[in-house]
């Protein structure tokens, strides 16, 4: 009698594990955030001999029907609402039910790169305050996927939307967390972030293998990158499990912090970015906005490496909707590549997509950059582009150099002059033919426009 007890119970738990087969991805689950007046996707699992009905209370008499594919896969599209919450989503397949609550609609932007975007409240921020204290935000959430890789393309991750409040964002990026946080206080929504960072790793990492399959310059740079200890470096490996899985879901666009790990062959990396940009798009179905930070200075990069690749990530500007905030003003330590000032890194992004994406017309997130060389006789004359005249925080101006023709450059004297163009000399060039600036690994700009946003790095020179 107690074998035959045991052998039904058995049956049972079988057949109620079996029975349980609608089922959602991770990021699809309790106190998510959605894209605000959009087509959003919703995804997963059931059987495919009994149709999934969706309802959402935003709309709860427009009931969603989807029939399941052979590999008992669904998916189908839902429309969202302007800002606001909470609602909830139920999913219905046969006798499964699962719901969905506390669902926001709102702005939902990514946060991907390496460890300067990884960097959290507990690494110890230099102009956080008391953020963490008076992080409480109900209309705040972020959903961070752990560091996960693999060769194939993933369907899903493990990862749950957790609320703004000094519990949880301790260990948010602190880039990530900020951005968010204005964003949300200026547009006055609710804003979601996916959080998917891992520091150390290079961009080839972070593409889809498709960028890789019909061009030969992208497939030899694809293994151009020697083993490390702390991250695997095999082309779209951390792609195919940390951003693939999340590909689903509707986003307003992608802040990034990367490029450290790509110094060691800064040539290619231009190109590499421009793959990356293109294929998370192509993967997304979506040509969404793309923010990202130019590389800080740091001393402990070899040769020219860290300035090289600085210049290779200002090409992606080349590509429509994108936009680069400079940051080398903001270290505080030039031997250390994890410079602890985070805040205003964010709020440069954020002042960025706020004026292109949200409309605040009023703010001047755009940094001056060089516009034109002229050369009078021993005088180099560089003509920027700024808001306002340039000013110099320090004693003198830094970081410009000139050369000749022998290509050999020289520190250079450079005065403002009352027309806003810079006049470069040096007792040891007679005929000057090229200029640079904070064209070094650790040169750090202190020309600044009238909002404080430093000059660019940059060359006229291709030697």
């Amino acid at each position: 009698m107690r074998k035959l007890f045991l052998s039904l119970f058995c049956l049972l738990a079988i057949s109620a594990i079996a029975g349980a087969t609608l089922r959602l991805p991770a990021i699809l689950s309790n106190h998510a955030v959605l894209q605000q007046s959009a087509e959003v996707k919703l995804w997963g699992w059931a059987q495919n001999t009994t149709p999934v009905r969706i309802s959402c209370s935003w709309n709860a008499t427009d009931t969603v029907i989807v029939n399941p594919s052979k590999d008992w896969t669904w998916i189908t599209t839902v429309k969202t609402p302007k800002a606001g919450g909470p609602y909830t989503i139920t999913f219905i397949s046969g006798n499964e039910k699962v719901v969905i609550e506390d669902i926001l609609i709102g702005e939902v932007w990514l946060c991907s790169g390496q460890s300067n975007m990884e960097f959290n409240f507990s690494w110890g921020v230099n102009d956080a305050g008391d953020a963490v204290s008076k992080s409480t935000n109900n209309e705040l959430r972020f959903f961070e996927i752990p560091r996960l890789y693999d060769n194939f393309p993933q369907t899903d991750c493990p990862g749950k939307w957790k609320i703004s409040s000094p519990e949880t964002v301790e260990k948010m990026s602190v880039v990530g967390y900020f951005f968010g946080k204005k964003i949300n206080t200026m547009i006055k929504a609710p804003v979601g972030l996916i959080a998917s960072y891992w520091g150390g790793t290079c961009v080839q990492s972070w593409m889809p293998a498709g960028c890789f399959t019909h061009d030969a310059e992208l497939q030899r740079a694809a293994y151009n990158l020697k083993p490390v200890s702390w991250a695997p470096v095999e082309p779209s490996i951390i792609y195919n499990s940390m951003i693939y899985p999340v590909t689903n879901y509707r986003i307003a666009g992608s802040i990034w912090y990367q490029g450290e790990g790509n110094t060691e062959q800064p040539q290619e990396y231009g190109k590499l970015f421009a793959g990356l940009i293109k294929g998370w798009r192509e993967k997304f179905q979506q040509e969404f906005p793309f923010y990202y930070v130019q590389i800080a200075p740091w001393s402990g990069y070899g040769g020219l490496s860290g300035t090289l690749l600085r210049e290779q990530q200002e090409t992606a500007l080349t590509i429509p909707k994108t936009g680069m905030v400079v940051v080398g003003d903001l270290v505080d330590d030039l031997t250390n590549i994890h410079p602890k000032i985070k805040q205003e890194v964010a709020n440069r992004l954020a002042n960025m997509v706020l004026k292109e994406q949200y409309g605040f017309n009023s703010l001047q997130p755009y940094f001056p950059h060089f516009a034109q060389l002229n050369i009078q006789k021993n005088k180099a004359i560089i003509t920027v582009t700024s808001i306002g005249k340039l000013n110099c925080k320090d004693k003198s101006i830094k970081s410009f150099e000139i050369a000749g023709n022998d290509k050999v450059f020289y520190p250079a004297v450079a005065v403002i002059e009352k027309n806003n163009t810079i006049t470069l000399t040096s007792k040891q060039v007679k005929m000057p033919v090229a200029v640079r600036y904070c064209f070094t690994n650790d040169g750090v700009p202190n020309l600044f426009d009238v909002n404080g946003l430093p000059l660019i790095p940059f060359r006229t020179d291709k030697w």
